[in-house]
């Protein structure tokens, strides 16, 4: 399955994912697939959408090491149950390489999710006590719901990104014009009818 992180202007970030319905080895090919992808990367989470699987899932290693595989959290049909208070912080995204820009989130979040053996968890997670885990739950987590960090951002934060970001879609928009990407009627057809 050669699976690749997609970049801003693919249809698959504005994808709202569908539940997982069963875990089996495609599955934990892909998540194993994304772990590799996402180190190669020097990131600390991917979400299905960022590789065109539109199926809610998303892993976390907040260390960003590879070797520390004890650190690493798969997310299955993740719902975010409780959201308190607020906080603001950067980010950034792989399928925004280079892009960074402060967003507000909840300080502290209840998520429930499912692991790959299928149990069921939660995590109470605090910005006060880990920013990072708070922050990156939650950005995965809209990537489910084909909401980005961009769009979190307030109207003058993103205004002062525009030129970046739009660059980021003419990019993609060339690599389709150069036949190196297929069509907009192509992927959406892909995502409608995955697994293809």
């Amino acid at each position: 399955m050669a699976l690749e992180i997609v970049k801003y202007g693919h249809p698959a970030l504005r994808h709202k994912s569908t539940p997982v319905t069963e875990i089996n080895s495609e599955l934990r090919k892909a998540i194993a697939e994304m772990f590799e992808l996402m180190y190669a990367a020097k990131g600390i989470g991917l979400a299905s959408n960022q590789v065109a699987i539109p199926r809610q899932f998303f892993i976390l290693n907040l260390t960003g090491d590879a070797a520390e595989k004890d650190e690493e959290v798969v997310f299955i049909n993740p719902v975010i149950l409780n959201r308190k208070s607020s906080c603001e912080g950067e980010e950034g995204c792989l399928s925004f390489p280079g892009l960074y820009g402060p967003v507000k989130r909840a300080g502290e979040v209840l998520i429930e999710a499912f692991d790959l053996d299928g149990n069921c968890f939660e995590m109470t997670l605090s910005a006060k006590e880990d920013d990072l885990a708070v922050r990156a739950v939650q950005h995965e987590s809209d990537h489910l719901d084909g909401m980005l960090f961009i769009d979190r951002m307030t109207d003058r934060a993103r205004k002062e990104r525009q030129v970046e970001i739009d660059q980021f879609e003419q990019d993609f928009l060339a690599r389709q014009a150069a036949g190196e990407i297929e069509s907009m009627d192509v992927l959406k057809r892909k995502l409608a009818t995955w697994p293809n």
